[in-house]
């Protein structure tokens, strides 16, 4: 059990298991697990066929999928619930069912979803996306859905791909990753400038990096502190203390949580900021609970920073 988060526990599977249950739940007519933004597996694609398999490995590129290819794809979410954890999450009897079923695949990557590597390799016809080596950011950190301009390229690729899969639907495909964008620019043109007149924020985690440097919002987390809270490894005395004072002294204008991690420490600088009267911006790496839409998600984290920079 990861102490990080209070999550689902999944049993793993061997190869010959996956391969048994996989016979047996075809044969019954089972559905893979599936996130918000799945659709039955029988429905047809309303310009004709059946509609594209797509597999993800969590809803938030599960929803980047459904809006691009809209009707015409059926996506199945392995990680759809809030509380479970890409880190260490272990495959089930039914992802390897959707993942040998699906045309097309979108992972994180970067070392993210490393459990989405034994499903793509069941998925031995499908064409494979990673969204980290697509967004190509330049930089490390693999929390890539906050690089808007990032998630755009995405989309554009998984617009390529079901246009190859599905040639017939090519243009419409097109357009939808198009008005995507369109969207997605809105986003960057309310976020770009919000840091210009010098705030400062922490962070429990470097989940929004991407996010904040589209905001040329300063991040003063001492370094030591955020990669002692993502290994999991007891925050240094020294880097708590300066987290602490930045937020005691009001040297910051919000406090960026990852309010999927909970920790001692994190809950206990959220309680300093909230009594000192910082705000507190929640960011998440799955879609929250009862959210489907990407842009609608991120336009809430957009809103919610701009709202504590001013």
């Amino acid at each position: 059990m990861n102490s990080r988060r209070t999550k689902s526990v999944f049993a793993a599977v061997s190869a010959l298991a996956v391969l048994a249950l996989g016979a047996t739940a075809c044969a019954s007519g089972d559905k893979a697990s599936t996130g918000s933004g799945s659709q039955n597996a029988s429905a047809a694609n309303p310009g004709g066929g059946e509609k594209i398999k797509v597999v993800a490995s969590t809803d938030v590129w599960g929803s980047v999928v459904t809006a691009v290819g809209g009707d015409k794809v059926e996506v199945t979410s392995i990680i759809h619930d809030p509380s479970a954890d890409p880190h260490s999450y272990e495959t089930t009897a039914s992802d390897a069912i959707a993942a040998k079923n699906a045309k097309l695949t979108l992972s994180n990557g970067g070392g993210y979803d490393e459990f989405f590597s034994k499903l793509a390799d069941q998925a031995a016809g499908a064409q494979k996306l990673v969204a980290v080596d697509i967004a190509a950011t330049g930089n490390e950190n693999e929390h890539v859905w906050y690089s808007l301009p990032g998630v755009e390229k995405i989309a554009d690729q998984v617009a390529a791909k079901l246009g190859e899969i599905q040639p017939a639907s090519k243009d419409v495909f097109t357009a939808n990753a198009t008005a995507f964008k369109g969207k997605t620019q809105e986003l960057l043109t309310k976020v770009s400038g919000l840091g210009a007149s010098g705030g400062k924020v922490v962070a429990t985690e470097p989940v929004a990096h991407y996010l904040l440097d589209s905001a040329k919002v300063t991040d003063a987390t001492p370094p030591a502190f955020a990669e002692a809270v993502e290994a999991e490894q007891d925050v240094p005395a020294a880097a708590l203390n300066q987290v602490k004072q930045l937020i005691s002294g009001k040297q910051v204008k919000a406090l960026v949580n990852n309010a999927q991690t909970t920790t001692p420490v994190t809950q206990q600088v959220v309680g300093d900021a909230k009594s000192a009267g910082i705000a507190v911006v929640d960011v998440t790496e799955t879609l929250p609970q009862g959210v489907t839409d990407y842009i609608a998600w991120m336009t809430k984290s957009v809103d919610a920073l701009a709202g504590a920079l001013k």
